[in-house]
């Protein structure tokens, strides 16, 4: 069994488009898949309900926002979609829980601050050295003077950046549908699948 916790305590920074894409890209791997979601807004849990019958299925899982560490049985694969303002006594819960944490984070210098706070109560939680904690640039413009501060910042931070996003309205389309960038097999994917190497490569290792 393999837990994943998709976190950063700053809103709309896009833990929903990696929960989801992180749950589908297992569950088209074969494996079975549990989605929770634990955030106010329920994103990934609406996106869940629009889920089509013929793609690859991923099982819901009621999260109690105060029992992070106690998921049903029955999946290899669980993704937890954690609340905005994760700090304290919850995050805890989810550094127990969690064998690996993806830190989505934007090429923006209000996202960048909001998150150093957040990385360094990830480094000095006791349970530190037993969870991966990775970086996924998201919505990211290479060309832009942001993607060049995100990319010092992380730079500065003893972590690894798994991988990149760029900003496309691939994304938002699929989520309509209840599907990601995996279950859709056209050529205007082909660039976000290229994207999604490295960070699979990490979730799998």
């Amino acid at each position: 069994m393999t837990r994943f916790a998709i976190a950063n305590p700053k809103g709309g920074v896009g833990k929903s488009t990696l929960s989801t894409h992180v749950a589908a890209y297992f569950a088209n791997q074969g494996h079975s898949v549990m989605l929770g979601d634990a955030d106010v807004q329920q994103s990934s849990r609406l996106w869940l309900s629009l889920r089509p019958p013929g793609a690859a299925v991923i099982a819901h899982w009621e999260v109690d926002p105060q029992e992070f560490s106690k998921p049903p049985k029955g999946a290899d694969h669980y993704v937890l979609d954690t609340p905005a303002g994760l700090s304290g006594r919850q995050l805890k819960e989810v550094m127990k829980w969690a064998d690996k944490i993806l830190v989505p984070l934007q090429a923006s210098i209000f996202d960048i601050y909001a998150t150093r706070s957040f990385l360094d109560e990830l480094a000095q939680s006791r349970h530190a050295e037993s969870v991966q904690v990775g970086i996924v640039g998201m919505r990211v413009d290479e060309r832009t003077l942001a993607a060049d501060q995100l990319s010092a910042f992380v730079q500065s931070l003893d972590l690894p950046t798994v991988g990149i996003l760029r900003d496309t309205q691939n994304y938002v389309q699929v989520a309509a549908n209840g599907l990601t960038v995996f279950d859709v097999h056209t050529a205007r994917m082909e660039r976000d699948l290229e994207q999604w190497k490295s960070i699979a490569k990490w979730l799998k290792a």
